[in-house]
């Protein structure tokens, strides 16, 4: 191998270790932007709970509809069967609307779960404010217990014009072995 061919490697290899490098220092910068975004979006008493919005009067704007589509998934790790009593429905911001969730342990044991929302596109979760959901607390269920469990929303009239359907999606976890007994 002649130097200039050495040369070129060592450049190489060089810019490979930098690039690697700045990967993971990007990667590393993520963990606290994400939560400073997630803090944004939602107002925590502890990480990833979002908590309760005061119930506001809005006036109702009857010449806009807006719709609103529920999503349920659980983790792979909870044994539990999770669904919206509804797929979508039609609302006018300013209305305030309650939607029931069932979910239910499939195990013999009791459990304990916390379901995560998250809202689509993300711009409109400024204006979806929850006065009431499950999501706010852990759930705990009895072995093979169903719940119902009511989400009561309200978009803000201030959102704009071109949303004109939101995502209110969940994912259930089992927290029984980290949950505080």
């Amino acid at each position: 191998m002649n130097k200039d061919t050495r040369q070129k490697n060592a450049n190489l290899v060089r810019t490979l270790v930098l690039v690697a490098l700045g990967m993971f220092g990007f990667g590393y910068a993520l963990v606290p932007l994400y939560d400073v975004m997630c803090e944004v979006v939602f107002k925590k008493e502890k990480p990833g709970i979002p908590v309760a919005a005061e119930e506001v009067s809005y006036k109702v704007d009857k010449n806009r509809e807006i719709t609103v589509e529920f999503m349920t998934t659980v983790n792979k790790s909870a044994p539990m069967l999770f669904r919206s009593e509804i797929k979508k429905l039609k609302i006018h911001p300013g209305e305030y609307v309650t939607v029931n969730f069932y979910a239910e342990n499939k195990t013999d044991k009791a459990m304990v779960a916390q379901a995560i929302p998250s809202i689509s596109p993300g711009p409109a979760a400024e204006y979806f404010k929850k006065t009431e959901c499950f999501c706010f607390t852990e759930q705990t269920f009895k072995a093979r217990e169903g719940k119902t469990m009511p989400v009561r929303f309200v978009v803000n009239p201030e959102i704009p014009e071109q949303y004109k359907t939101i995502t209110l999606a969940y994912t259930f976890f089992d927290n029984t072995e980290t949950s505080v007994k």
